[in-house]
């Protein structure tokens, strides 16, 4: 009970592994932005896409068991 951090119904305050992956139109992975364990929360990553050219990518963040992807427009 010293965790000041706050526990939300039906989420553990365990670390979960987690990934974040971007992709280009094709499929193929050209980034991991994030391949760890963490404990639930809010974080913020930085994405350096200078060696991508303008186009459709996709990222996909795997948390336990949540999976979630989305669609991302890259314009330079």
């Amino acid at each position: 009970l010293g965790d000041s951090s706050p526990n939300y119904v039906g989420i553990r305050n365990d670390n979960v592994n987690v990934t974040l992956k971007v992709y280009d139109i094709l499929g193929r992975e050209v980034a991991t932005l994030v391949k760890k364990e963490q404990k639930p929360g809010s974080y913020e990553i930085e994405f350096n896409a200078n060696h991508l050219s303008s186009s459709v990518y996709f990222y996909t963040l795997k948390a336990g068991r949540f999976l979630q992807t989305k669609k991302m427009l890259m314009l330079k």
